[in-house]
């Protein structure tokens, strides 16, 4: 039958009925495996509001619609550069080069001016932060200054002018292997934790193309993983697979994550710890079931960075109550199946901004970090990470910054902290009834959220900003968090009173004009809802460059 049907048409409408087949059955295979990996519930969901969204979209065309809503955004912009961008006639704007360059004492002057225009409440010396600022003291920001100030013009670009920074480069990547128990792996530096995931992400891509062959690359992320993973997916085209993660314990759900593994799957994600709530993955069943299948895995450690590796020397790792909360599981280079790491110098090593570190099993696995073309016409062309140069400042910085600490002090600096997380933790759960901490954070980070109805805490948040505490709103559930640093360390008391006096104002009080409160409660408002929160950040972004 096949053979007369064959018979009967041309080597064209062959080719055609051929290539259509083709089209059917492999985005039929597609299909199956999203359906998968997000189960039968969840796509249907997941189609059930894409449509909902475009009837949405389509009703914002009216001209009515579009109107009311434009001069909603307008007056949003108008509000976003009312609280970024300094403004009055005693604000000098320098837009252009001046005629003749000025002295230093008029530039210091004139920053000092500069620092002021925003009012009191942008000095984060008050220490009122949720991270932000991971300030190691004055005595080492001076030993950074006089790194930066000896290697100021220095670029690792160039190894054989500026033999020092290659050498300290590999020294502190070296030091972090280390602290991550891998002394015979690989690694580079990258200028902070977004693109030490890029990288990763890169790599696995490149490497399940040569090695596996795979072309149509996914990759399996917990809903807790930072975006960096989302964004380094959208630039490598790979299709992200985003798993749910435990409501108790905030760990990724193993069974979904089983679910989700297919021939494409190039990359498991665990974090040690996720920055929005501050707990763990199950690093070592997501170890298992990456060697099982041959595929990577990447431990974010970029918040807990010189953390976590720390806690079992300072007593902390067992957590407390028996190991009942706060208890911390393995998590480095010796679970088997961990393939990379990263790690942020620039938080809780204190370094400068603008450094990280991602690190490999192995070098060969790095291999495929690099970007290499010996085809351009200004010669051989080879860089470890995105950027070509690079400042050699910031590295000289890290080095120092790491050599002037010691483990000694990072010892000392993870006690402190992870103790002040765990006070603020523990006072939550027994004596604010209305909160709730979301999970058993083991390190420097503690989300919490409301129990109580008459309790939203977006209003809490919005409470605690105006006491001059820039901390952090989460969504999923809806929540407020804070990253503990040194700066938190002589605050601890007065955030548990602010945080208690916020509470009841949220309660009896409401103001329901919060930033948090408005901001997030519009992106629920509707299945549109993401789409303008997500005009409201490029407005925040464009903001940000209006001078």
């Amino acid at each position: 039958m096949v053979r007369d049907f064959l018979r009967t048409r041309t080597p064209f409408e062959t080719a055609k009925t051929a290539l259509f087949f083709y089209f059917v059955i492999s985005h039929s295979f597609k299909l199956c495996r999203h359906v998968r990996a997000r189960g039968i519930t969840d796509s249907l969901k997941d189609s059930w509001s894409w449509t909902y969204r475009q009837i949405l979209l389509l009703a914002l065309k009216v001209p009515s619609v579009q109107k009311e809503v434009q001069q909603q955004m307008n007056q949003a912009r108008l509000d976003i550069e009312g609280k970024l961008v300094p403004q009055g006639a005693d604000v000098t704007r320098h837009l252009v080069l001046p005629d003749e360059g000025k002295s230093m004492e008029w530039i210091l002057a004139e920053m000092e001016k500069m620092d002021g225009e925003m009012g009191p409440h942008a000095d984060w010396k008050h220490g009122k932060l949720s991270g932000a600022v991971y300030h190691g003291g004055e005595d080492l920001s001076r030993v950074i200054v006089a790194a930066f100030e000896r290697y100021t013009v220095s670029n690792p670009l160039h190894p054989d002018v500026f033999p020092a920074v290659r050498k300290m480069e590999a020294e502190i990547v070296s030091m972090c292997l280390r602290m991550y128990n891998n002394p015979d792996g690989a690694g580079t530096m990258t200028s902070g934790g977004t693109e030490s995931i890029v990288m990763a992400v890169k790599t696995y891509r490149d490497w399940a193309r040569e090695v596996k062959g795979i072309t149509e690359p996914e990759m399996i992320v917990p809903a807790t993983a930072h975006a960096a993973f989302d964004k380094g997916a959208a630039y490598m085209g790979i299709k992200v697979h985003l798993i749910p993660v435990d409501p108790v314990t905030r760990k990724a759900n193993i069974k979904r994550v089983r679910r989700a593994i297919n021939r494409n799957t190039i990359l498991l994600v665990g974090s040690a710890v996720n920055f929005p709530d501050g707990n763990q993955d199950d690093i070592v069943v997501l170890g298992e079931l990456a060697a099982k299948h041959n595929i990577g895995l990447h431990v974010d450690c970029c918040l807990g960075s010189f953390i976590v590796p720390f806690l079992e020397k300072a007593g902390l790792s067992d957590g407390e109550d028996g190991g009942a909360k706060y208890k911390l599981s393995p998590f480095d280079f010796r679970v088997r199946g961990v393939t990379s790491i990263s790690c942020d110098t620039h938080k809780y090593g204190f370094s400068p901004k603008g450094t990280s570190v991602i690190m490999y099993r192995d070098a060969a696995l790095r291999r495929h970090q690099y970007y290499i073309t010996p085809y351009w016409t200004g010669g051989v062309y080879a860089s470890p990470s995105l950027s070509g140069s690079r400042p050699g400042a910031l590295i000289a910085g890290t080095w120092a910054a790491m050599q002037y600490m010691g483990s000694d002090g990072y010892l000392k600096s993870c006690r402190e902290i992870v103790s002040c997380a765990r006070t603020i933790a523990n006072t939550i759960t027994n004596s604010i009834p209305e909160l709730y901490v979301l999970g058993s954070p083991p390190a420097s980070v503690v989300a919490f959220g409301s129990k109580s109805p008459e309790v939203n805490v977006h209003e809490v948040g919005d409470a605690m900003s105006k006491k001059g505490w820039h901390l952090n709103a989460l969504t999923g559930p809806a929540a407020v968090h804070i990253a503990c640093t040194r700066l938190t360390l002589p605050l601890v008391d007065t955030f548990i009173a602010d945080l208690r006096d916020s509470v009841q104002e949220a309660k009896s009080a409401p103001s329901g004009k919060g930033t948090m409160v408005m901001l997030y409660g519009l992106g629920k408002s509707s299945a549109i809802g993401p789409e303008l929160v997500s005009e409201l950040a490029t407005m925040f972004l464009d903001t940000l460059y209006k001078a």
